[in-house]
């Protein structure tokens, strides 16, 4: 591996991180070196994961819209290891709805999942991260913060919210030596878009869409996670990386 992509011994923290997309950048950071908290909301099934994946350093199972559980997180990462050296924020949902039948409350929960949270979490990670003069916080937020579709007002809203974030706090944390990113995916496979995948309409439209004319791997997006993760982007911060077979590109 080159130098500059070597993430031996830091120590990250994955939300979302029991499956999908979240997995797989776990994974590609453990690959590539690093000590992985994975994070998800199922105990159980954490600890399967974690059973499977090398260089794990613990599991930690909380809501990411629960600021008590956030809290208590983070107080369990700073006693027993003392530091935070990678964050991915990745935890989020996706409901769809026509704009008509969204409630405020539906409005709401998608806002704090996906927008709040992150917010929440990266303020948490920066505070281990400071003292130190060292971090990387990795937003994960999707193609659909820089396009429009019907049926997700919340999802897009809070994804483009996050790019806002993302140059705000990477303005911000910069001098203390922590740089502040976004990946935003296109189409990947995943159980928030598994009736998406098996549309096959949808997928007819992917294919004459995207110029790679297929959905990603989720294993492709481990690559930039660790890109973004290591010294090999030391002096990127405040961009949104995308990872989507070329689909923005494309007229």
């Amino acid at each position: 591996m080159l130098p500059h992509f070597d993430l031996t011994n830091r120590l990250a923290l994955v939300t979302g991180s029991s499956r999908g997309l979240g997995l797989a950048i776990a994974q590609g950071l453990a690959a590539a070196g690093a000590r992985v908290i994975l994070h998800g909301r199922d105990q159980a099934r954490l600890q399967l994961q974690a059973a499977a994946l090398p260089n794990t350093a613990g599991t930690l199972a909380f809501d990411v819209t629960d600021a008590a559980g956030v809290r208590a997180a983070f107080g369990w990462i700073e006693g027993e290891h003392g530091r935070l050296d990678i964050l991915v924020n990745n935890a989020g949902v996706i409901p769809r709805k026509a704009l008509l039948e969204t409630t405020d409350e539906d409005w709401q929960s998608v806002i704090d999942s996906n927008l709040t949270a992150y917010f929440r979490l990266a303020r948490e990670a920066a505070r281990l991260m400071v003292p130190r003069k060292s971090g990387r916080i990795i937003m994960v937020s999707s193609i659909m913060g820089l396009l429009g579709r019907a049926s997700i007002p919340g999802y897009s809203t809070a994804k483009a919210g996050l790019h806002g974030m993302v140059r705000s706090m990477a303005v911000e944390l910069a001098p203390h030596g922590v740089t502040v990113n976004a990946l935003a995916p296109g189409y990947f496979p995943t159980d928030a878009t598994h009736v998406l995948h098996k549309d096959a309409t949808f997928n007819a439209w992917i294919a004459a869409r995207a110029p790679m004319a297929r959905w990603g791997d989720p294993p492709e997006l481990a690559g930039p996670a660790v890109f973004l993760a290591s010294d090999a982007s030391s002096y990127m911060t405040g961009q949104v990386l995308v990872v989507d077979g070329g689909l923005t590109a494309a007229l």
